[in-house]
């Protein structure tokens, strides 16, 4: 059976108490550092576990945004660590099935010592939190029922966007959704 964590249950929480109050700061922070962006991570299972999968993501330098402060790169036993953080995206495929997908955003993140344009995450794996999104170019009729990807609710992509409207280090793109009924 598929855990759903109590920080995300805490962070989901948040998130609707601002949606509430428009008064309420954003809980989200932008800032510059070296990250991973696993906005179109495909994930596998990891270590036998149910609630954790490995995310494959992109190492990126520069503005990010995410719940925690930037981290940079930090040494750690197990190789060089970033954090998973948020970079504005222009497309996605809307999901509202019971599949479950990836939650990575401010997840650690172990550089490849191989290639340094990628990093493992540990994301945790959720469902049952409202429509998600698969960020991608191209929709087809499997995009929603294929794989475990990293995503977010749509929602949540939606606040992140308003955020991101009200900063002047990053801006969001004007969003197109692929498969929005017509």
């Amino acid at each position: 059976m598929w855990k759903v964590t109590s920080a995300l249950i805490v962070a989901a929480f948040g998130i609707a108490l601002g949606a509430c109050d428009a008064e309420t700061q954003s809980d989200f922070i932008a800032c510059e550092s070296t990250y991973a962006l696993c906005t179109t991570a495909k994930c596998e299972p990891s270590d036998g576990s149910t609630d954790t999968v490995s995310c494959v993501c992109d190492v990126k330098t520069g503005y990010s945004v995410g719940e925690k402060p930037c981290s940079g790169k930090v040494e750690t036993s197990k190789g060089t660590e970033v954090s998973s953080r948020y970079y504005p995206i222009k497309s996605y495929a809307a999901c509202d099935n019971d599949r479950p997908w990836a939650w990575c955003l401010d997840k650690p993140c172990i550089v490849d010592k191989n290639d340094p344009t990628k990093a493992a995450c540990a994301c945790t794996v959720t469902k049952d939190q409202g429509p998600y999104l698969v960020v991608t170019d191209t929709y087809t009729d499997t995009t929603c029922t294929t794989d475990l990807w990293s995503s977010a609710t749509v929602q949540g992509v939606n606040q992140i966007t308003d955020f991101l409207k009200t900063t002047d280090e990053l801006k969001p793109y004007d969003i197109k959704v692929l498969n929005a009924p017509k």
